[in-house]
């Protein structure tokens, strides 16, 4: 007999905090329940999950406005990597994230590789504007220039 419940946390392949949902008693029961990921719909419980999304949107609105001026410092920053080049301008291999990541690191920010987004390493050389997802609600945009050795 299924069971309707309101989940007090993310669950993959279930629902998302704050979402009533019906569940088996045996999941509710031995997995949901245990772990504090699910209560029974209540008035209680809709209260206390209320609180929590209270906090949990005050902590996302502190950590967006820290993000955002991390990006505006990111927009004002050039990034220039030298290079091996053969004719034309092309590249002795290519430039990748990695490379950008240690670049910006060398200027003293701190940026992971996984928020750098380069739809495919660089083979020439030039000046490039990359995309940085902070937070998915904050992008900034990179100035690599690429020149020769």
């Amino acid at each position: 007999m299924a069971k309707e419940v309101l989940l007090l946390s993310d669950v993959p392949g279930l629902g998302i905090e704050g979402d009533v949902v019906r569940v088996a008693d045996g999941y509710l029961r031995n997995f949901l329940m245990p772990k504090k990921l699910a209560a029974p719909v209540t008035e209680g419980t809709r209260r206390q999950l209320e609180k929590k999304r209270a906090a949990r949107e005050e902590r996302l609105a502190a950590e967006r406005a820290t993000l955002a001026d991390v990006a505006k410092a990111l927009e004002q920053l050039s990034v220039t990597i030298p290079v091996k080049t053969g004719e034309e301008g092309k590249l002795f291999g290519s430039v990748t994230v990695l490379d950008i990541v240690a670049a910006v690191e060398k200027q003293g920010h701190k940026v992971d590789r996984h928020q750098v987004h380069l739809e495919e390493p660089i083979k020439k050389t030039g000046k490039f504007d990359i995309p940085v997802k902070l937070h998915p609600e904050v992008t900034a945009t990179l100035k690599v220039w690429i020149v020769e050795e």
